[in-house]
């Protein structure tokens, strides 16, 4: 395993994290008629503090973008979950609450589900798939599965509502880091010609601004820890299955190692929702109800 790879991915997901909780601590303050409005980021911009997780956030993307481009996407998402630790670092420090033996058993399943399956699968780069019907098909499957996840958060109620949200974004911020591979790799074969001239690039900035209202919509309405864990957990799965499906990425496929890989996943999963219900995690303001139709300004 490279090492630059495996610091890069960390020193990301350490952003992501302590840039997560700065932006719940301001999205809870935001008004809720802009609710999967882009005028939510209007109203969120005139904030210092999401402000402030949006530059770590931005950061954590760069470092992100950096171990994509040397590593392989079934290597890094799994590290890039590794956010919600340090986001509960933060707001453990924030809040004075104590580990306990929860936090302690989600950061162990956290950790060893990671470790586990890396080791098992020795994700390693290939050739990617030329075949494009298989390649727009995942595309195509990732995005119809976050519209209708983001749809049905429309109708639900508080709480499930933020947890479909977080999951959407989630499948869109996994899709967004195979496109970014896909440009770096162009970017260093052809330069700055063949990044501008293929589509991949603009489809990692719509993606990403489509990402950033659902997460903000998610952190308005209900406490940080109904949305980051189906966050941070549908991204590395969403991520894997487009580094598989169309990045050429490989994984040990024996039986025993599949199974370590199976069981790897349903430690990370385990961990990052016992970590996320944590009441180290910041409870928000308590929103009863959401006002869709509120006077103007």
């Amino acid at each position: 395993m490279d090492v630059t790879v495996l610091w890069s991915a960390l020193c990301a997901a350490c952003c992501l994290g302590f840039g997560f909780v700065l932006q719940q601590h301001a999205a809870q303050r935001a008004p809720l008629k802009d609710f999967l409005s882009p005028r939510l980021l209007l109203d969120l911009v005139r904030m210092p503090r999401w402000l402030a997780g949006i530059g770590l956030m931005v950061c954590g993307m760069a470092l992100g973008a950096l171990a994509l481009g040397m590593g392989e996407v079934t290597l890094v998402e799994p590290l890039l979950a590794t956010n919600l630790l340090f986001a509960m670092a933060l707001s453990r420090r924030l809040t004075g609450q104590r580990l306990g033996r929860r936090g302690w058993g989600g950061l162990w399943l956290l950790a060893g589900g990671v470790t586990a399956f890396i080791v098992a699968g020795r994700p390693r780069g290939g050739h990617g798939v030329t075949d494009p019907l298989r390649h727009w098909l995942i595309v195509g499957v990732v995005l119809g599965a976050a519209l209708l996840l983001a749809g049905c958060a429309r109708r639900a109620r508080i709480g499930v509502e933020a947890a479909l949200l977080g999951l959407a974004a989630g499948l869109l911020y996994g899709l967004q880091d195979a496109l970014t591979r896909i440009s770096g790799e162009r970017w260093g074969h052809g330069g700055w010609p063949d990044l501008v001239t293929s589509w991949q690039p603009y489809a990692v900035l719509v993606l990403g601004v489509c990402a950033l209202v659902l997460v903000q919509s998610a952190f308005e309405t209900a406490p940080l820890r109904m949305s980051l864990p189906a966050l941070t957990a549908a991204q590395p799965l969403a991520g894997i299955v487009c580094g598989v499906g169309f990045l050429g990425d490989r994984l040990r496929l024996t039986t025993g190692a599949l199974a370590w890989e199976a069981a790897g996943l349903a430690a990370v999963v385990a961990g990052i929702v016992l970590i996320g219900r944590h009441p180290a995690m910041p409870p928000g303001v308590a929103r009863t109800g959401r006002v869709r139709e509120l006077q103007p300004r």
